[in-house]
């Protein structure tokens, strides 16, 4: 029964010391996520900065994971070299480790007046304020942690079994290692794991050169989650998973047999024997990042070959950064970026049938069905990953911006859809019939055509700058290109009243193509509703009201 209580106790503890960690990632990403992921963007010039950018972020966010993960985001969107990345994941690995030394330096006194500072500044009407909050409640909880950690483990310092169990993984140090990777893969935090050692470290039972191959252990496991996370990523993500549990398998298996003599190294420190696993936790990662620094190079080379590029990658979705969820500003910048890129895929659409209308060249339209199930792929990946966003806690203008990115996405796959199944099919059939439009005919047709590609330009434009000016007359276009459909159909009405063949043979393919670029002009104009409508200059209905 008594061990029962301490294996609950000790599970409490761990778990607390967890949900501690999540709370200051959370709330540092909410108070300053926008700025640390920026920093960490644009500080990679060199790889002495880049070093110090995953450094200073993993202090921040309390998670080497995180850090990985936001770095294999950038590099898959080209804004981080893959070698440089290496150097910030070096950077995070110590970041960490400086973590774990200074939660364990003998603060947890701090975590009441912590806990209360945290509270009172969550409840200030500041987002900023209250992530600061969320963020200094969960360092106290960390704290919290630590002594109830201690309590638990109290109790084995007697434990027979805890002693034996000790001696066998004494004499079998890789089971010691494997054992240590596997609690900080279930954990998804070395962190955990070493505040783990450090607490069994004080019950007197571990002997220095275990506790330094427990430590190994850790660091090995806490390498794995990133791997796992970017297994449905990209490539490009995929490697600088990669390279980073390399790296830190490589330095296990290189100090695992020197454990013995690492102890007898950090028995000379001032530190004290107590702290032992912090202290081992340190040195080991920032002497891995010394000896892996010269090979940062060859190492990103080494995972280029080991994951060889997929073709297929560049289909999907560039700037949908799921560790963005946490910052909205960040999140529905990537989601806008990614909608201007489906944007640009239907104007290649429209572009190619404007050509093979023009030279009656079919080749011209064998790309338009390719570029079509992007297109529809694309805006289906930007609605989940808005709707994922709008879970959280939103402001009302970003929730506002959330449903404008997500209205333009849907128009613009509606768009696509019109030039696969309309514009398409009526530009084949003139083609494989050999079907000619009157003079007039064709060039009321090129106009319109025309007038939709600067449309479709003009609505991208609005779509980012959100311009008020470009907005009203976006909507004034609609007018007239109203009024062009309504001319284009008389004329030719009036051409096959006079009994013109040309007219005559190429009556339903005109007005088919009429009626698609109307429709396509309809939904561009759409992008101008939210703007106009904000302002309060868009009614509801074209009715004119009867006295």
């Amino acid at each position: 029964m008594q061990s029962t209580i301490v294996m609950i106790n000790l599970c409490g503890a761990v778990a607390l010391l967890l949900f501690g960690l999540a709370q200051v990632k959370d709330g540092t990403s909410r108070a300053f996520g926008a700025r640390l992921r920026t920093g960490l963007a644009t500080g990679t010039a060199s790889g002495a900065r880049s070093f110090l950018s995953g450094l200073a972020a993993t202090i921040a966010l309390q998670s080497s994971t995180a850090t990985a993960m936001m770095t294999a985001s950038f590099v898959e969107r080209g804004l981080v070299r893959p070698r440089m990345a290496q150097l910030v994941l070096l950077g995070a690995n110590v970041g960490t480790a400086i973590t774990a030394w200074v939660v364990a330096a003998g603060i947890a006194w701090l975590s009441p007046l912590l806990l209360l500072a945290g509270i009172v500044l969550y409840r200030n009407a500041s987002a900023a304020r209250q992530g600061g909050g969320v963020a200094l409640i969960g360092i106290g909880l960390m704290l919290l942690s630590l002594h109830l950690l201690s309590n638990a483990t109290a109790p084995m310092r007697e434990s027979a079994a805890l002693a034996s169990f000790v001696t066998l993984l004494d004499n079998a140090w890789p089971v010691a290692l494997l054992l240590s990777a596997t609690i900080a893969l279930v954990a998804s935090s070395s962190l955990a794991a070493v505040v783990l050692v450090l607490s069994l470290a004080a019950t007197g039972a571990l002997s220095p050169a275990l506790i330094v191959v427990l430590v190994l252990g850790a660091n090995l496991g806490g390498a794995i989650p990133p791997v796992i996370a970017t297994l449905g990523g990209s490539v490009a993500a995929r490697r600088v998973a990669l390279g980073n549990l390399i790296v830190r398998g490589a330095g296990c298996l290189i100090a695992l047999p020197l454990a013995g003599y690492g102890a007898t190294l950090f028995d000379l420190l001032p530190f004290g024997p107590e702290k032992l696993p912090v202290d081992a936790h340190l040195g080991f990662n920032i002497a891995l990042a010394a000896l892996a620094w010269p090979f940062s190079l060859p190492l990103s080379r080494l995972t280029a070959a080991l994951l060889p590029e997929d073709p297929q990658t560049t289909a999907g979705p560039r700037y949908l950064d799921m560790q963005a969820l946490s910052t909205p500003v960040v999140a529905l910048a990537g989601a806008t970026r990614e909608v201007l890129g489906v944007g640009d895929l239907v104007e290649r659409m429209l572009l190619r049938a404007s050509d093979a209308f023009e030279s009656n060249d079919l080749s011209k339209l064998s790309e338009i069905g390719a570029l079509e199930k992007r297109v529809d792929a694309l805006q289906q990946e930007i609605k989940i990953y808005l709707s994922k966003l709008c879970r959280g806690e939103l402001s009302d203008d970003d929730a506002r911006h959330s449903i404008t990115i997500i209205d333009y996405a849907i128009n613009l796959e509606h768009i696509g859809d019109i030039i696969e199944k309309g514009l398409t099919e009526q530009i084949g059939k003139k083609a494989s019939l050999g079907l000619r439009f009157s003079e007039d005919g064709y060039r009321e047709l090129r106009k319109m055509f025309d007038l939709t590609i600067d449309n479709m330009r003009v609505a991208q434009t609005i779509f980012v700058t959100r311009d008020f000016n470009l907005a009203k007359r976006m909507m004034d276009l609609k007018v007239e290109v109203r009024r062009m459909e309504k001319r284009s159909a008389a004329h030719h009405l009036e051409r096959l009243r006079k009994g013109r063949a040309d007219s005559l043979q190429t009556s339903s393919l005109h007005l088919d193509v009429l009626r698609d670029l109307k429709r396509i002009n309809a939904h561009l104009v759409s992008v101008a509703h939210p703007i106009l409508d904000e302002s309060g200059l868009l009614s509801e209905s074209r009715l004119r009201s009867t006295g």
